[in-house]
């Protein structure tokens, strides 16, 4: 039975709600910049299956131009670099806090030893943008790998950023577990070899979660129990390292899915 010696996190949706953060910049950028878009929650929801934001600016851009036309690159390098500043301004001015039961799994999993990394998608300054506002100066110290798009450029659900991660770390796949909000973030995970768990919210919670291990609505607290949507909890009502000691040796190494097939799985 392999020990719990690492948990690895995604960042925007699994950390913090940043999402409709995210969908207010992006939005914000398309009207200082005089572009046709604008995402609605809803639209902004089925393009979460695309990762990175300069891919969905991308893949908007294009639509309904000659099969194989793309929208100029660089254009939508443009549009995404004001949206990300002003993202982090958003972020700076409002102090967006942590999900219900991250500081507390974060505190206790340092405390144990357990070691601790972020595997994302976004950008290495979206990434200090949030831990400074969340946790302060010192919140970055506590991961000892943080593996971001800056390094990565193949994104989820390529299991890619999750390879890095656990290099990082220098544990294995069956010695650490993953905390995931979206599909391809799972395929991601789970095709690197990773037990997954995953914490929904109102973007993602329709999505396609076959093959995690666990799927709740948050963290949970032990005055806020989690909503359990799949998976066996084991009577726990809030996420600890008891419980992920539980998943991950009652979940046998996992055989990790080729990243071509996660790739094209994330589409279907």
């Amino acid at each position: 039975m392999a020990e719990l010696r690492g948990i690895i996190f995604d960042m925007d949706g699994t950390l913090a709600d940043t999402e409709e953060l995210h969908r207010q910049a992006f939005n914000l950028a398309f009207e200082q910049l005089g572009c046709a878009l604008h995402w609605s929650r809803e639209e902004y929801r089925s393009l979460l299956t695309i990762s990175g934001g300069k891919e969905r600016i991308q893949y908007c851009l294009s639509a309904g131009l000659p099969t194989g036309a793309r929208q100029s690159d660089a254009t939508a390098q443009i549009i995404h670099t004001r949206k990300s500043e002003l993202y982090r301004r958003k972020l700076a001015a409002g102090k967006l806090g942590l999900r219900p039961g991250v500081a507390r799994l974060l505190q206790e999993s340092r405390r144990a030893g357990v070691r601790l990394a972020i595997a994302t998608s976004s950008s290495g300054k979206n990434v200090d943008a949030l831990l400074t506002g969340a946790l302060g100066k010192t919140g970055k110290a506590l991961f000892s790998a943080i593996v971001t798009c800056d390094e990565i450029a193949e994104k989820k659900p390529s299991p890619a950023v999750y390879h890095r991660a656990l290099s990082e770390l220098g544990l294995r796949a069956e010695q650490c577990i993953a905390i995931e909000d979206t599909r391809n973030g799972s395929l991601s995970a789970q095709a690197a070899g990773l037990t997954t768990v995953i914490t929904t919210h109102p973007l993602t919670i329709d999505d396609d979660f076959t093959g995690a291990t666990l799927v709740l609505d948050h963290l949970g607290e032990p005055d806020a129990p989690f909503t359990l949507a799949r998976g066996d909890s084991h009577g726990r009502e809030y996420l600890n390292l008891s419980l992920l000691r539980l998943l991950l040796s009652g979940n046998p190494p996992a055989a990790p899915l080729p990243a071509q097939d996660a790739l094209s799985t994330a589409f279907k």
